[in-house]
């Protein structure tokens, strides 16, 4: 007796529900608690709820609790079953755990809590000795419960990107909420139906709602945009990472062509000086300043590049569009007529783009946001040694970068 005693408050179990048995097996290292009900209860109907008596019950069914004692607690019990008007015959909702769960809710818990922590389904597999299928399980139930405790969406500021699923460019489509720095859509492949699906799940007034947009210059993201967002060309901010992104790649190939054509004579000045070029001045680290300086002074051309790389970084520092206009304007002319044919070919790339680049000067807005969760991404498919199944990368991106409220109730 002092057995059950315990363990109805272990279980924390209110009437009509009772423990009416506990089995002990050590050799398993486990324990059986048994649970059942009074004859003549009436129960609930879980969809209309309908106050009903008993029309059956269905076969035993167990759940896995927390460990007490260090032994594995199994909560065991047949469910009633009731004959609803409406409905039909329906199994009754058990207080403890939710439909279709082998887990009792503060098991589910516990499972997430250790998800959380371990950043990977196997290492909490190994911790709860639990195997693949039932902690997976208990991430696609909680993705799916915090989706759909989600309210209407709100977002004024958001962010568009996309990241590499696997290698072969199998890219899936990332829509951040800037403001609260969570996923709030994915979408396989980077075409404008990739985007567009997140706006038709947006009421007109949602997409009217959206005051700024962060995205690089891909344009099938613009065209998507346009089409769905009132006054889009006005919200629409390119962002500058990926700006400069392009930039850096402008002065590299820049400094390829040099370096290939002084070993041709011997000179190996530019030898393992790639990340160098790269680096803004102020990044720059302490030990590789003067190496720099050195190459400043040789009369280089990818030391001119750095230089129209450097000044570009400028643009963003400007709060007055016309201001930022006339600079850009000075900085077109000098990149242009730098005889740098990437340099050049950025640099007309950019003008052809710079009502969007400007719009930063009004919305001060840039894909910092997305640029973090897809390192958040980064590292949890490295810990997970990457990821065969889009679905499941959706599912872990949505339970790690998500936002949502994952717990049972």
């Amino acid at each position: 007796m002092r057995d059950v005693e315990l363990y109805r408050q272990i279980l924390g179990l209110s009437a009509p529900w009772r423990v009416t048995d506990v089995h002990l097996d050590l050799p398993g290292n486990r324990v059986e608690v048994e649970v059942d009900h009074p004859e003549g209860c009436r129960w609930r109907c879980p969809k209309c709820d309908q106050d009903l008596p008993v029309h059956d019950h269905a076969p035993e069914r167990a759940w896995r609790h927390l460990d007490t004692c260090q032994l594995q607690t199994i909560l065991k019990a047949r469910v009633p079953r009731v004959r609803c008007p409406d409905h039909g015959v329906v199994q009754i909702a058990v207080p403890w755990a939710e439909p279709r769960s082998r887990f009792t809710l503060l098991m589910e818990r516990w499972i997430i809590d250790v998800l959380q922590q371990c950043a990977t389904v196997s290492g909490a597999c190994r911790l709860l000795h639990l195997s693949w299928d039932e902690v997976f399980g208990v991430m696609e139930r909680a993705v799916r419960r915090g989706q759909s405790r989600k309210g209407p969406l709100s977002l004024r500021r958001i962010g568009v990107d996309e990241k590499a699923f696997r290698k072969g460019h199998s890219y899936t489509t990332i829509v951040s909420d800037v403001d609260r720095s969570t996923i709030e859509y994915m979408a396989d492949e980077r075409t404008r139906e990739s985007l567009a699906g997140f706006y038709e799940t947006l009421t007109p007034e949602q997409c009217e709602h959206i005051q700024a947009v962060a995205m690089d210059m891909w344009d099938p993201y613009f065209q998507a945009t346009v089409a769905h967002v009132p006054a889009a060309a006005d919200k629409i901010v390119f962002d500058r990472f990926h700006i400069m992104q392009h930039m850096g790649q402008a002065v590299d190939a820049v400094r390829k062509a040099e370096h290939r054509a002084l070993r041709a004579t011997g000179d190996n000045t530019l030898a393992r000086t790639k990340y160098l070029w790269l680096y803004s001045r102020e990044n720059l680290p302490q030990q590789r300043r003067r190496q720099l300086r050195d190459l400043l002074g040789q009369n280089l051309k990818v030391a001119r590049a750095w230089a129209i790389k450097e000044a570009l970084r400028h643009l963003w520092s400007y709060r007055r569009e016309a201001w930022a206009r006339r600079y850009f304007k000075h900085w077109f002319h000098w990149a242009t007529h730098s005889r740098l044919a990437p340099i050049r070919q950025v640099a007309h790339m950019l003008k052809r783009r710079l009502d969007n680049i400007l719009t930063y000067c009004r919305l001060r807005i840039t894909n910092a946001v997305a640029e973090g969760i897809n390192s958040k991404l980064m590292a949890i498919k490295r810990r997970a040694c990457g990821y065969r199944n889009p679905q499941h990368f959706k599912t872990a991106a949505y339970f790690f970068c998500g936002g949502l409220d994952l717990y049972p109730r």
